[in-house]
């Protein structure tokens, strides 16, 4: 067996540099004490009061004024104000990552509403928390769920987000991606700590690498709790705090093990850990020649279970020590129902196997196992126990038959009737071939092992709770994005998240149109609001049009009284012609104003379809009213050449000023 210490693990900067000045003030001998405990390791802490320096929880408590070491993950401002009020020497041992966090706080606290990703319960998020005057913490990306109905309200609202140097990577980059899509106005700011990303990544990829990992460092400690949910994800995880605790870690059957520690974590009990691993792995190792001996003598049995190690890949096989004088062999084809997969691909060489006896071969020595049998096996009693737990399994549609599909769910297939695959009959079962499905089971024939499931029972209660979320939160002039789901001669349905609402005919556009899909088609996406609420009939009536595009603002904005434009005749009466000019508006070109001379009929001056250049003479938006003319245009134009014509010299006459005779 193999014992592989990470590089990254132990103190970070921060911690070593707050342990060094508290060690300082040991050995100047001057009365000290830590704010809080001084990092979140407890024989650190015990050190430190052995030798002198306790740990206080409240500024009152620093009763023969010593002096105060800020702890690590720094307080808020009101703990300096009230040392300083005390008149306590403070020896500030603050992560200076941590600081830097404090001053973006301080500094966007008067405009911005600052948004903190951490626990709210840790000291370092909580002195944080003392830097802003508006804020909201959230402990992970699922969380801002709760935070949702603020966001939207104040979407245009100046936010800022920060982190906890200790915050997960992997949840920082899910958190930012959802924050994106609610703030519009966000600055984003990654405070985790570069140490933290690279303790994380290494001990993701030691642990990928290695049978077991042990994560060293205090429960408190939100690194190292962290660090051990992320090497869960991959192999067995221990969680100790020191040496002696390895004795309750059971290693049997891991044949390399990884080390990894939290940022406060001394070195000198990492070397500790490693030893005594090491110690517990070669005692482990020290099998008797007796015990072994009577193990190759084991006989075997059809359909025994049997715990084996990948000693061998080919392409179409692996070999495997059973334990026994059998050489083991596992057929690609009882290794997974993947037909393109690959042994390499999905076992390394000392990898530990739980597999099912098919066959054995006395004559030859040799056993043919299964894992896929045995997986079936216990995919089976899962599936058996979802029928009484109502449990969602989660599978993937391998094949479409008649009547329905086939979904494979923990090496068990289960079939879907058609009724049940879909929310409406009318949707394709072709269209979840090679998908993922979430599923209940209905029923289950153990004779036969079969079983029957329901993917429309899911969609439905997933469609229920997004009913019942959204009739919650839903208020007049609230906006959402939807799709368009359908069309009639009276409107849009758009879904909007599990509730359909109606876009009126009359609210798709601001000028007649015969049909909806001359604005929308179905499957667009549209950003709508909500104008009615109908909540005991389950009714909602949305607007679309907006302010802005209304043709009768553009004509207050564009086309004042006196505007020459060209415009187009549209139709015709006794009284005069309408005239488009713009899409939504027409205007009045009364008769009289067709002509500087007398027009019987507009027909016999103006046609339907014609351009023609007027000038806007009346503008009244209230009762929708445009006046047009062409006449007072040919005045005006009258009047420009009269002035621009030359004055005859000859006919004028010129009346000479002087001094008049007496």
């Amino acid at each position: 067996m193999s014992v592989t210490v990470a590089r990254t693990a132990g103190f970070c900067f921060g911690v070593q540099r707050a342990y060094d000045l508290a060690m300082e003030l040991v050995r100047s001998g001057r009365p000290a004490c830590t704010y809080g405990e001084l990092i979140h390791n407890p024989q650190i802490v015990a050190k430190l009061y052995k030798a002198g320096i306790p740990a206080i929880e409240r500024v009152e408590d620093n009763i023969d004024r010593r002096a105060v070491i800020i702890r690590s993950h720094g307080v808020p401002p009101s703990v300096y104000h009230a040392l300083a009020e005390m008149g306590c020497e403070v020896v500030d041992a603050t992560c200076p990552y941590v600081q830097k966090i404090h001053k973006l706080a301080a500094a966007y606290a008067k405009d911005s509403i600052i948004l903190i990703a951490g626990d709210p319960s840790h000291p370092e998020v909580q002195g944080i928390e003392g830097f802003c005057e508006r804020h909201l913490t959230f402990k992970n990306a699922d969380a801002l769920k709760n935070l949702y109905p603020f966001l939207e309200k104040n979407r245009n609202k100046a936010f800022v987000l920060l982190s906890q140097t200790t915050f997960s990577v992997s949840e920082w980059e899910k958190s930012v991606e959802k924050l994106k899509k609610v703030c519009t106005n966000l600055r984003i700011f990654d405070t985790i700590c570069i140490a933290t990303e690279r303790r994380q990544r290494e001990a993701g990829k030691l642990a990928a690498e290695n049978d077991a990992m042990v994560v060293v460092g205090g429960r408190r400690s939100s690194n190292t709790v962290k660090l051990a949910q992320i090497c869960g994800e991959f192999c067995e995880t221990f969680l100790v705090e020191s040496a002696k605790e390895l004795y309750d870690c059971d290693f049997n059957g891991h044949t390399r093990v990884g080390v990894t520690a939290g940022a406060s974590t001394p070195a000198w009990i990492i070397k500790e850990v490693h030893k005594t691993m090491s110690e517990i792995l070669r005692d482990q190792d020290e099998l008797s020649f007796e015990e072994m001996l009577n193990q190759s003598f084991k006989t075997i049995d059809n359909r025994e279970k049997v715990t084996a190690v990948v000693t061998g890949i080919a392409p179409n096989e692996i070999s495997v020590d059973i334990g026994t004088k059998h050489a083991g062999y596992v057929p690609l084809s009882e290794l997974t129902d993947d037909p393109n997969a690959k042994p390499e691909d999905l076992v390394k060489v000392g990898d530990t196997l739980d597999l099912l006896v098919v066959r054995v071969n006395d004559v030859e020595g040799t056993v043919m196992l299964s894992k896929k049998r045995l997986d079936a096996i216990a995919g089976f009693e899962k599936v058996m126990n979802a029928v009484d737990t109502d449990e969602i399994l989660e599978g993937t549609v391998v094949e479409v038959i008649k009547g329905g599909v086939l979904a494979l769910t923990n090496g068990v297939k289960v079939f879907i009737p058609a009724s049940q695959a879909t929310l409406s009959r009318s949707d394709s079962l072709d269209d979840l071939l090679k998908q993922k499905v979430n599923f209940k089971i209905l029923e289950v024939n153990r004779q036969r092992k079969r079983a029957v499931g329901s993917i429309r029972a899911v969609l439905r209660e997933q469609r229920k709770e997004l009913e019942d979320k959204f009739w919650q939160e839903v208020e007049i002039g609230r906006h959402y994005t939807g799709v368009v789901k359908s069309l009639t001669s009276y409107g849009a349905f758009v879904n909007l998240g599990g509730v359909d609402g109606m876009v009126h005919i009359s609210e798709l556009s601001w000028h007649r149109i015969k049909h909806p899909s001359e604005v929308v088609n179905v499957g667009d996406t549209v950003d709508v609001y909500i104008k009615d609420i109908d909540a005991e009939n389950k009714k909602i009536s949305l607007g679309f049009k907006k302010a802005e595009d209304n043709p009768w603002e553009i004509m207050k904005k564009d086309y004042a009284v006196g505007t020459v434009c060209t415009v187009k005749v549209v139709s015709m009466t006794p009284f005069g012609a309408f005239a488009q000019i713009i899409p939504g508006i027409d205007g009045l070109i009364h008769i009289s104003q067709i002509s500087n001379e007398r027009v019987n009929k507009p027909s016999d001056v103006l046609s339907i379809g014609q351009e023609v250049e007027v000038k806007i003479t009346e503008l009244d938006t209230e009762k929708k009213r445009v006046s047009l003319s062409i006449r007072a245009l040919n005045e005006d134009k009258k009047q420009q050449e009269e002035a621009q014509e030359p004055v005859n010299e000859e006919s004028g006459v010129v009346y000479e000023a002087g001094p008049s005779e007496a």
